[in-house]
């Protein structure tokens, strides 16, 4: 059977054969599938969730584990990509959201949790003000429109590969579904060419938003120098620092931020800090936050019917204050980093096309062995091995993203860090010839 680069045979077919298997093992799945798409566009209303030839349903889920309709079970290494670091149904979570419940719902008033959560947000992670949300989205949203209001001025620098919500998308030259911000896209850990985009809009720069890690993007880490030089230009030009902490607020008991010594003017938030509940956060400079002060007679107005909803205040205080403490973080975020060395010295030691990158609880699969330090170098791999990889790990009971994104939370164990070694030798040894493959040049 013929074999180049890229244009191996056997990997179609290897892949076919993985999707019908699923297809034989998921019935019920995919029944509930085909009845979706009677009521939404594609039976799905959140695009992530969707691949080929149809998603799996999960019909429970208890501490790291989930059943779906079919009644397979997996460990889940996706944590809701992030959001999820509590497991699933933790009972001090839970008991908050059941005394919260017992109280009322909706007061369409400020409530006796808000302002509690609200410091331990401040503290956590070194701000001086801070305004709720309901989404991640919504945080991005707000900060980069403030920032824009605070330096009186319109271009938006962003990163390729960067996602900082629904709307905010910048894969593959940006989703078509943007906000029509005035946007400059510079390509992300390139320190020269970022400098020097800075200087050029330098007048017209609002504001620079970007990951301190890629998330979506393939878990690929800001190098340090890159960090350091967008905080030097910024306040050089004087246009406004955000990083988009969303997911990796998570790496470090204060951020990612606190680790690499960078300190920006605003930092937002979401994910797993509002304990399961929806939620998003901004905050930082108290000069910019308290633009949206309903105190002075131009103040920002930020609207948003559930922005101090009962359920995330509870939950989220509870999940900050008594379960994800430092202490915690520091644990699982070791555990994530001894995983991931494990992971990649079973792929060094059968010279594989595979490596997993991130930085703590975080990680993600690529199909290369080039160093990734660009989306563009992720892309480099052949994607669909990773699509195989994707099934077989399904087929081995772990649950990750379609994309190859992976996450730790506070239920996983040794027993299940090993199921997932396990699971990942094995496909090292069972799919070897195709991943020993050449590469594109």
């Amino acid at each position: 059977m013929g074999r180049t680069a890229f244009g191996n045979t056997e990997i179609d077919t290897a892949l076919r054969d993985a999707k019908e298997a699923y297809t034989a093992r998921n019935p019920q799945s995919l029944a509930r599938y085909v009845d979706a798409l009677g009521a939404m566009p594609g039976g799905n209303t959140r695009t992530v969730l969707h691949y080929a030839p149809f998603p799996l349903a999960m019909a429970r889920a208890e501490g790291c584990r989930l059943w779906d309709m079919d009644g397979q079970e997996y460990v889940d290494f996706l944590g809701e990509y992030t959001a999820g670091i509590y497991g699933h149904s933790h009972p001090v979570i839970r008991a908050a959201l059941d005394r919260a419940l017992d109280g009322g719902i909706s007061f369409g008033a400020s409530n006796t949790t808000e302002a509690t959560f609200a410091r331990a947000i401040c503290d956590r992670f070194g701000l001086e003000r801070v305004r709720l949300t309901n989404s991640g989205t919504e945080a991005n949203l707000l900060a980069i429109t403030a920032a824009t209001i605070f330096a009186k001025r319109r271009k938006v620098m962003v990163f390729e590969g960067g996602y900082h919500g629904a709307v905010l998308g910048f894969a593959g030259g940006g989703s078509p579904v943007n906000v029509p911000f005035d946007y400059v896209v510079a390509p992300y850990n390139d320190v020269e060419t970022t400098r020097a985009l800075i200087a050029t809009h330098a007048a017209d720069l609002a504001v620079v938003i970007l990951e301190p890690m890629l998330g979506s993007g393939g878990c690929i880490a800001a190098t340090p120098a890159f960090l350091r030089t967008i905080r030097e230009e910024t306040t050089r030009v004087g246009a406004i620092m955000i990083l988009d902490e969303v997911m990796t607020s998570r790496l470090a008991p204060g951020g990612l931020q606190s680790v690499r010594g960078i300190v920006p003017d605003l930092t937002t938030f979401g994910k797993y800090i509002g304990g399961g509940m929806s939620f998003g956060a901004f905050g930082g400079r108290a000069d910019i936050l308290d633009m949206f002060d309903p105190r002075r007679a131009n103040a920002l107005p930020h609207a948003g019917t559930f922005n101090n909803n009962v359920l995330t205040m509870a939950a989220g205080l509870a999940g900050l204050t008594q379960i994800y403490t430092p202490e915690a973080a520091v644990a699982l975020n070791a555990r994530g980093d001894a995983l991931r060395e494990r992971l990649n010295a079973a792929c060094r030691a059968t010279g594989a096309m595979l490596q997993f990158t991130g930085i703590g609880s975080m990680l993600a699969v690529h199909t290369t062995r080039r160093p990734i330090a660009t989306p563009a170098d992720a892309a480099a791999g052949d994607q669909r091995l990773k699509e195989l990889f994707f099934f077989d790990m399904l087929a081995a009971g772990i649950w990750l993203a379609r994309r190859g994104m992976m996450t730790l939370c506070l239920p996983i164990g040794d027993a299940e860090c090993d199921k997932l070694v396990a699971a990942v030798e094995a496909f090292l040894a069972s799919r070897a010839s195709l991943l020993a493959a050449p590469e594109a040049a």
